[in-house]
């Protein structure tokens, strides 16, 4: 859940240091090219990719305890289906991003200097808000409501507003935004517009249920503790999902494909200029070495690593995950998108 610019990167690659194929149809890893590259630091983690590019698809993992079919926490990869959401209400003119927060939650965002009447949903979206992580305060590991996040960063002054800056707070309110405007939870909403349309089996919003669903593996921190067990109240609208590789792909896809919002919010989620480039609509944009621009997210929450990235068309997607929140090499990430989407030549 911390920043994604400010994230340590992935652990991930370095468990695919020992990247086997599924089964003797898969083909050669495209990440091979930065496999000399990975480095272990501390506990050894367990890793696994699963690449989506028309109608194949190419398995791999590293280490013991990990599995295609495992559940996992995917952290802040939820902003993209809360901001999905917020965006099917918009298309709907049951809101607007122009409105301000105080709209819909009135009297909430009031305190040391922020004030909802100034802040619209857009910059809620957007991150450019400039209301301060509440998890910045929480480390991210403390169970908390959306209120009592939303007042723990209400006790620090906003930082510049129309500045791109992330913060989980802004997720949260939308949770809240979500729930104001439908009558249903963030969670509810997000299941019968986007789950259940899409038969994302191994998907859910766990609420306070502090275990994952089977099948699982073990979920370690960084020192090597088990946080398998993890009450999700840690994170909310802003990283409670549970998911599977499988559904990542089959998610990012359909979005991308233009499946779950009309052309013109497409075009809205995809819109970075309010961030120079940094951020979407609960996207993040990465530009490889090649030229290509890729679309996704990461998420970040105690033992668990996950990164999300597919073409603008949905067409190629991949998503990798670790089963630690240890910290690898920070050229590593973009190393491995690289590999991925970038032609190989011979």
């Amino acid at each position: 859940m911390p920043p994604f610019r400010t994230l340590p990167a992935l652990p991930l690659a370095v468990a695919l240091l020992g990247l086997t194929p599924a089964d003797s149809s898969t083909l050669s890893p495209p990440a091979d090219a930065v496999l000399p590259l990975l480095v272990t630091r501390g506990r050894d983690p367990a890793a696994a990719l699963l690449a989506r590019e028309g109608t194949t698809t190419r398995y791999a993992h590293a280490g013991q305890g990990i599995a295609r079919s495992d559940h996992f926490r995917a952290g802040s990869v939820t902003k993209t289906l809360i901001a999905t959401v917020v965006l099917q209400l918009a298309a709907e003119r049951r809101l607007s991003l122009s409105d301000t927060v105080e709209q819909h939650l009135p009297g909430l965002v009031r305190g040391a200097g922020n004030d909802g009447r100034a802040l619209t949903l857009r910059s809620l979206l957007t991150h450019t808000s400039g209301l301060y992580d509440f998890t910045a305060d929480t480390g991210g590991t403390a169970p908390v409501t959306p209120r009592q996040a939303v007042r723990l960063a209400l006790t620090h002054p906003p930082g510049e507003r129309g500045r791109f800056s992330y913060s989980n707070t802004n997720y949260v309110l939308l949770g809240l935004v979500i729930q104001q405007v439908t009558g249903r939870s963030y969670a509810t909403e997000a299941e019968r517009r986007i789950i259940a349309p899409l038969r994302l089996t191994g998907t859910s919003f766990p609420g306070s249920r502090s275990s994952l669903p089977s099948p699982h593996g073990t979920a370690y921190a960084a020192d090597g503790t088990d946080v398998t067990e993890l009450d999700p109240r840690v994170a909310g609208a802003a990283g409670e999902l549970v998911t599977t590789l499988a559904d990542l792909d089959r998610f990012y896809a359909a979005l991308l494909g233009g499946r779950l919002l009309p052309p013109h919010w497409l075009r809205e989620m995809l819109d970075t200029r309010a961030t120079h480039g940094a951020y979407g609509m609960g996207l993040i944009p990465e530009k490889l070495p090649c030229g290509t621009t890729v679309w996704g997210h990461n998420g970040h929450i105690p033992g668990s690593y996950v990164r999300t990235a597919a073409t603008v068309d949905g067409r190629h997607v991949l998503t990798f995950r670790v089963n630690t929140d240890a910290i690898a090499d920070p050229g590593l990430e973009p190393a491995v998108l690289a590999a991925e989407f970038c032609p190989r030549t011979s």
